[in-house]
């Protein structure tokens, strides 16, 4: 394979997975209303190959709190 073409592939596929770490990383880093069952599905959401993190990004992150950490 050219180095060309895997070099192409890395730098299209990489932040796609970085985003997506990332909104998986909110999701658990945050409570939402309900029994649970929202964070699940808003795991599941993040988890949708290259537009996943965009949808979560757009609707969910502003539907979770911060946890709070106590002193």
């Amino acid at each position: 394979m050219n180095i060309l073409i895997i070099l192409l592939v890395v730098l299209i596929v990489l932040p796609f997975f970085l985003l997506t770490v990332w909104a998986l990383l909110d999701v658990a880093a945050k409570q939402f209303p309900g029994e649970g069952r929202e964070k699940i599905a808003w795991w599941l959401v993040a988890t949708i190959p290259f537009i996943g993190w965009l949808i979560y990004l757009a609707t969910g992150r502003r539907r979770g709190k911060k946890k709070l950490i106590p002193a």
